[in-house]
């Protein structure tokens, strides 16, 4: 191997790491977070969905949860993964 070879190589290990530290880790993170907090859901917590809903948990099934909307009480069931963000949990509130 040259110089020029050697050279070539060193280039590519580098780009693949700044790869790696500024676009892979910090989406495995994300993703790792976000699993904590869809593992720590349970009935009584506030949350807002990935499409604006807000509502209460009232029934947490597999991969369902049912949750209570609005003033009229309606009942939906979503998928876990579309919860975006825990308002108010109910372990605060005690």
């Amino acid at each position: 191997m040259n110089a020029q070879t050697i050279y070539l190589i060193g280039e590519i290990v580098i780009f693949m790491a700044i790869f790696y530290f500024l676009l892979i880790l910090p989406q495995q993170r994300r993703e790792k977070k976000e699993k904590a907090m869809i593992d720590a859901l349970k009935p009584g917590d506030e949350i807002l969905t990935k499409s604006g809903i807000f509502g209460r948990i009232l029934n947490i099934k597999d991969d369902a949860i049912t949750i209570e909307v609005g003033a009229d009480k309606v009942k939906l069931k979503i998928a876990k993964w579309s919860v975006g963000k825990v308002l108010n949990s109910q372990s605060e509130n005690k």
